[in-house]
């Protein structure tokens, strides 16, 4: 089925239509997937899944920048060097972060086990891990689910390969676009999965897309960090940036004809189905936040360099004292002051506007009457923006996050039990 949807707008610049359609990762011709159920997850569901191409095919991928990154994330960006992939094998439950020398081993020998299945060389395999920290793999069970996935490959549906990913996520989250120009159809498709700890500076806590188009690794590279500096990177459910974070991108090239690169007019019209593919996917980590009952986005306006705006959101859309607020439907501008106040953007208090849902509650940096009741409905709304106006340029950006809640306390308080 194929939804044609009006957001999809396209650049004036460029001829191009884009449509969505299902299939997440096995959208794009060229790809097959799996999701088993291996035994690392003590609830019993899926949790080890193999995302592969017929061959290896141009890949493209980026990566936490915590210096405790995990032993999957240093294993494959040595594996991606080279700009070539055949699969990736991932497994939830243990994030395999932590675990010093054997950790490294345990990596290596997922690779190693899918490259035996798959017959390719380990080094043609990407490996990714979430779950809890400092936790020894299950080992038996880890390679005795990769032979199991590698076995149920198909093409038929992601689901199983969505669901094998998700830690304390409440649902699947994949989607898939097709392309069209200059008498050209290619298909993006990705899932991906995170709900806590979630404020990536590269990427989002895992997250995996595939594209048929004939993609070179230095288009895959390009048009992969374009499409997560405008989506991923500008997310946030705590603050918290993950030691298992990684996107990336797998171009099978199965619909053939001239190659692309970063240069070809093509490129634009591939590189924005894979932006709408990330955003999509960024805007569903953030409403399934842990905990969250309302999706927010934090828009900065007027400041004076580009650089500023997405600074002074993420300080807003990072505030705890800001996400309690919309949680309790407290239209309190001062939280975002605060906020605004303490980033690194340049701020003349004389001159911020702050607007809650519509409703202007400060001007000139100070309060200015509003309707507390027509605010309170108004922040009881599952999707509320929140913009704050610096009036000192023309510099613009917006964060995507959600509100602060019980219940986040609780799933994080009770995480290991």
């Amino acid at each position: 089925m194929e939804t044609d949807v009006n957001t999809l707008d396209n650049d004036d610049a460029i001829d191009y239509s884009l449509t969505w359609t299902e299939g997440g990762v096995v959208a794009p011709g060229g790809f097959l997937a799996s999701g088993v159920a291996a035994g690392i997850k003590r609830s019993g569901r899926r949790d080890v899944c193999v995302v592969a191409a017929l061959e290896s095919v141009p890949t493209a991928a980026v990566y936490t920048q915590s210096s405790m990154a995990a032993p999957p994330v240093t294993l494959t960006r040595k594996h991606l060097a080279d700009g070539l992939a055949r699969a990736v094998v991932v497994n939830a439950g243990n994030a395999n972060a932590c675990t010093g020398a054997a950790g490294h081993a345990n990596a290596l020998a997922m690779a190693e086990t899918a490259a035996t299945q798959l017959g390719c060389e380990p080094h043609d395999i990407a490996v990714s891990s979430t779950g809890v920290i400092g936790v020894s793999m299950p080992m038996q069970a880890v390679l005795s689910g990769i032979r199991e996935a590698t076995a149920a490959l198909d093409s038929a549906t992601g689901d199983d390969a969505a669901e094998a990913i998700m830690t304390t996520d409440t649902f699947l989250k994949q989607t898939a676009v097709r392309v069209e120009v200059d008498g050209r159809s290619f298909t993006v498709g990705g899932m991906a999965k995170g709900s806590g700890m979630i404020m990536p500076n590269m990427a989002t806590m895992l997250a995996f897309l595939t594209c048929d188009a004939p993609l070179s690794s230095a288009a895959c590279d390009a048009a992969l960090r374009a499409a997560v500096d405008a989506s991923f990177n500008r997310i946030t459910v705590d603050s918290d940036t993950s030691t298992n974070d990684m996107c990336m991108l797998m171009a099978s090239g199965a619909k053939g004809g001239k190659g692309i690169e970063p240069a070809d007019a093509a490129f634009d019209a591939v590189a924005a189905a894979v932006a709408h593919v990330c955003t999509e996917l960024a805007r569903m980590i953030v409403r399934d936040g842990e905990g969250a009952t309302k999706f927010i986005e934090v828009t900065v306006r007027g400041a004076e360099s580009d650089a500023d705006a997405p600074d002074a959101a993420r300080s807003i859309a990072n505030s705890p004292l800001f996400k309690t607020a919309i949680f309790g439907a407290d239209a309190n501008w001062g939280r975002v002051a605060m906020a605004v106040g303490k980033s690194s953007a340049k701020v003349d208090q004389d001159t911020l506007e702050v607007i809650f849902a519509g409703i202007t509650t400060c001007r000139n940096g100070m309060a200015v009457e509003f309707d507390e009741i027509e605010a309170t409905e108004a922040l009881a709304a599952d999707e509320i923006e929140v913009i704050a106006d610096l009036h000192l340029g023309q510099g613009a950006a917006s964060v995507w996050t959600c509100d602060l809640s019980y219940e986040y306390v609780r799933i994080n308080g009770e995480y290991r039990t």
